[in-house]
């Protein structure tokens, strides 16, 4: 196998931008590359856990969304900001739900209701601890609640064919 290069610690900076910018074009395969060359050199960057989670919430669509989102969930776990850590939180599940709801299939609708309340209720852990003027978390939240507004209720679950035949 390959042994990675890594990067100066002069060039984290430069690194990070770029991450970002790979995110604007849609490629966070490259921009997560580039996060983790970064956590190489400094394991605690914060700008590129938080990045990293992002790039990886882009991520989320297809069958291996769930294993993303797990590694959001993890990279998560080491932001040390607890307003950062309950927003990007917030985000992850936002995100996973807004996946799930465009895989369409059929009962995943409870599933994206749970995944909005999951949003939203970090959202508001996050609105408490904001910094004055940041209202970030209150956008989020709103746009949620509208999404979830906007779906149609949970479906009941389907009976258990035994069940149904004891009646």
């Amino acid at each position: 196998m390959f042994e990675l290069k890594p990067l100066s610690r002069t060039a984290i900076p430069s690194a990070l931008a770029k991450a970002e910018r790979y995110r604007l074009l849609n490629e966070p395969g490259e921009a997560e590359s580039i996060c983790r060359d970064v956590l190489q050199v400094d394991p605690g960057h914060q700008d590129a856990l938080v990045t990293l989670v992002l790039a990886l919430s882009d991520q989320f669509h297809g069958d291996s969304g769930a294993s993303a989102a797990a590694a959001a969930r993890d990279i998560l776990a080491r932001v040390t900001d607890e307003y950062g850590r309950l927003y990007y939180g917030g985000i992850v599940h936002e995100r996973r739900a807004k996946a799930d709801l465009a895989l369409g299939r059929p009962g995943s609708n409870a599933a994206v209701h749970e995944g909005l309340r999951a949003a939203m209720a970090a959202y508001e852990r996050a609105e408490s601890l904001r910094p004055e003027g940041n209202d970030d978390a209150i956008l989020r939240w709103n746009a949620c609640a509208r999404l979830a507004m906007e779906l149609p209720a949970t479906e009941p679950d389907i009976p258990d064919a035994r069940a149904v035949q004891n009646e």
